[in-house]
């Protein structure tokens, strides 16, 4: 989990206020009941979620959402925006090699070609607002990688951000291309594209 930033004040300056404040991640619990009709795979997760500061609900959601589409057994949360050297979300065997690397976000595609040395699988889920222009301009060199691309709907993302509470019973049922999201607070229904499989 996120371990949280600390600003350090110059050695000895205590008289500002926050002198000693630090920026520790939002932890958000949540269960879910899944049902992934196109792989037959169907569990209960519950997830403990650390929401680093810098970090929008939306973008933590689809965190949540790429979680559960790629479910299994050693399936991880790392330390996310913490950890500039890891993905968002991974599998590793007990010898410490990556088998499965998951990047939420629209990521350089020199972080994409050094994930695909380091792991077998490479899965990138793009989904905010300039996701086209991201993807229209590094479109050519992704396609010389083995890496899978895909391209939620923004405005879907955000409607499941809606939902989004501290503490979270949700039922995700993944059907094809999309996910059905039922929480207290609402539904929705998210949607997406592959751009690339490989």
């Amino acid at each position: 989990m996120d371990a949280g930033h600390v600003i350090t004040p110059s050695v000895g300056r205590t008289d500002y206020p926050g002198a000693f404040m630090a920026l520790k991640p939002t932890i958000y619990k949540t269960r879910i009941a899944l049902s992934d009709i196109e792989r037959g795979y169907y569990d209960t997760l519950n997830l403990t979620i650390a929401r680093h500061p810098s970090e929008t609900l939306e973008r933590m959601m689809v965190r949540v959402l790429a979680f559960c589409i790629n479910a299994q057994e050693q399936l991880v949360f790392t330390k996310g925006l913490c950890a500039v050297d890891e993905p968002d979300i991974w599998v590793r065997t007990l010898g410490g090699d990556v088998t499965l690397w998951i990047d939420v976000g629209e990521p350089a595609v020199d972080r994409i070609k050094k994930a695909t040395r380091l792991s077998a699988a490479v899965k990138v889920y793009s989904f905010n607002s300039k996701s086209a222009v991201w993807w229209h301009q590094g479109q050519a060199r992704f396609n010389e990688l083995s890496v899978s691309v895909y391209q939620l709907s923004w405005e879907s993302v955000q409607a499941m951000a809606a939902l989004v509470q501290r503490t979270m019973d949700l039922s995700i049922t993944i059907t094809g291309d999309s996910a059905y999201v039922a929480a207290q607070a609402g539904e929705c229904e998210v949607s997406w594209v592959p751009l690339q499989v490989s």
